[in-house]
C-alpha cells in the first residue's frame, strides 16, 4: 500500500526537477501549468482511486484531467494577456 503512494510522489518530484535554473533549462509557462495540473490531478486521482480499489487507474485518469485543466488555464491566461496587450496598443495609437 505504501508503494502506491511513494511511486507517484517520486514521479511528481522528478517532474518538478525538470526546470533547473542552474542548468539554464527553464520551462515555459504552458509547460509549467500543464505539468502542474497533471501532477495535482494524478495525486488527487491516486487518493480517490485508492478508496475504490484501483489507485493506478485513478492516478492515470486524474493526470489526464489535470493536464487538460492546466492547458485550459494556460489558454485563458494567454487570451487575457493578449486582450490586455491589444487594449494598450489601441490606447497608444489613439494618442
Amino acid at each position: 500500500m505504501r508503494k502506491l503512494f511513494i511511486i507517484p510522489a517520486l514521479l511528481t518530484l522528478g517532474l518538478a526537477a525538470c526546470a533547473d535554473e542552474t542548468l539554464n533549462v527553464p520551462l515555459s509557462p504552458t509547460t509549467q501549468r500543464v505539468g502542474g495540473g497533471a501532477a495535482a490531478g494524478a495525486l488527487t486521482g491516486l487518493a480517490i482511486g485508492s478508496f475504490s480499489g484501483n489507485a493506478g487507474l485513478g492516478a492515470l485518469i486524474g493526470a489526464g484531467v489535470g493536464a487538460g485543466g492546466g492547458l485550459a488555464l494556460d489558454q485563458s491566461r494567454r487570451g487575457r494577456q493578449r486582450a490586455f496587450n491589444d487594449g494598450v496598443a489601441a490606447g497608444r495609437a489613439s494618442q
